[in-house]
């Protein structure tokens, strides 16, 4: 997992602009410059670590003179109270960074933790969750970072790496047969929404080898994929929550999928401290 990937160097960057412009103006008129200062990022609840190595780069992109100390990695589940990282260095620095590396670092965790609680859910079970392209802009790659930190498959990263045939595109090509004739040919893994058993049977009958089912009922998902039989890939999607996650996942699919994992996770409580009697 690249933590140190172009694209999250360059949120990064954007983030701290973002917050800093010409200067932490209240910091620069309080804090002496030579100050030096240590500080430590708590959990304030349980939760799956994810994104706190991107800590240094942010001090680093900063101006440095801060060093981080990892003490509980990407994917770490960790109690209340749990230290997750030490930083020790400038003062200004420490200060200056905080709110951004909050910000990074309480998002990303609180995706990891939500993919961690669909995960355990269907622990024991043949399914595995993926996650979706519904993620905040500019974010995907950290977002689906986080998310596979917390056990999640990742599905394709944007519209160029799979092809995902879905009910506008069918009607737009002339429907299921004239889809899947259209997209013959490509490397690229290709997955076929279908919304009624004629367009399941089609999809079969044209040799489809992966099939979205959305908005189906878990007792309406069992009888598709047993119809199914085994001719091809299923993925269940929509309506999918933490409450029935498990009911849909015993339904035979080898794929769940649901947005809920990266646009509608909650930021987890993260603090950070600051001691400048600890500095070393």
């Amino acid at each position: 997992m690249n933590w140190q990937h172009p694209d999250a160097l360059d949120l990064i960057r954007r983030a701290l602009s973002e917050d800093i412009g010409a200067g932490d103006v209240t910091t620069e008129l309080t804090v002496p410059a030579e100050q030096r200062a240590a500080g430590a990022f708590y959990a304030r609840e349980p939760l799956t670590v994810a994104g706190i190595e991107l800590m240094q780069a942010v001090y680093d992109l900063a101006g440095g003179g801060v060093r981080v100390e990892v003490l509980a990695p990407s994917g770490s589940d960790v109690d209340k109270g749990a230290c997750l990282a030490r930083a020790a260095g400038s003062a200004r620095r420490l200060l200056t960074c905080e709110r951004t590396a909050l910000n990074l670092l309480q998002r990303l965790s609180g995706v990891a933790t939500l993919a961690r609680r669909f995960t355990s859910a269907i622990a024991g079970t043949q399914c595995r969750i993926l996650d979706t392209r519904k993620t905040t802009p500019g974010m995907r790659l950290l977002e689906k970072m986080a998310a596979s930190c917390g056990g999640v498959v990742n599905h394709r990263m944007g519209l160029y790496d799979a092809v995902l045939i879905k009910n506008n595109h069918i009607a737009a090509a002339g429907g299921v047969r004239a889809a899947l004739a259209a997209v013959r040919g490509t490397s690229l893994p290709v997955e076929i929404e279908v919304r009624t058993l004629e367009e399941l049977d089609e999809a079969l009958a044209c040799g489809a080898q992966r099939l979205l089912l959305d908005n189906l009922t878990p007792e309406q998902a069992r009888e598709w994929i047993a119809r199914i039989g085994g001719r091809a890939v299923a993925e269940l999607s929509g309506g999918i929550t933490l409450d029935n996650v498990r009911e849909y996942a015993l339904a035979g699919a080898q794929y769940l999928s649901s947005g809920a994992i990266t646009h509608s996770a909650r930021a987890v409580d993260i603090h950070f401290h600051l001691d400048l009697h600890a500095a070393h």
